[in-house]
């Protein structure tokens, strides 16, 4: 059970990588001339997992990954989420999960100004990523 508690902890990590390092590679992307950082389903793939990350928070609701890594080391699900865990345990500090639902949300708001901004296109769509 550890094996694949650990699994699913690695999995949690590169979502995150993916919704946090993401934002990023778009944003150096669309400076560099990547095309790839224009991929319709990527970006709306991008833009949905903040949206739900967003959502989840302010639901209150607990990560399912966080939740099924529990389950699997025998830890008792709930209270701080995957990233509260995480961040806390590296920064040796608590914040609310108010603050953590916050975080999202503006980041979520951030992405979504991106999408708008740097705006995807779907195949066969030769217009540059430049808003009007």
């Amino acid at each position: 059970m550890a094996l694949l508690a650990d699994a699913i902890l690695i999995a949690h990590f590169l979502f995150v990588l993916f919704v946090v390092g993401g934002l990023l590679a778009i944003w150096v992307g669309a400076v560099l001339g990547w095309r790839w950082i224009y991929n319709f389903w990527l970006r709306t793939a991008h833009l949905g997992a903040i949206l739900f990350v967003a959502a989840e928070s302010l639901l209150g609701l607990m990560c399912p990954l966080t939740v099924w890594e529990d389950m699997l080391r025998g830890t008792e699900a709930g209270g701080t989420g995957f990233i509260q865990r995480w961040v806390s345990h590296m920064l040796y500090y608590d914040l609310p999960g108010s603050a953590f639902a916050a975080i999202y949300v503006l980041f979520a708001a951030v992405v979504a100004m991106t999408f708008r901004k740097i705006p995807p296109r779907r195949q066969g769509d030769k217009t540059r990523g430049a808003a009007n």
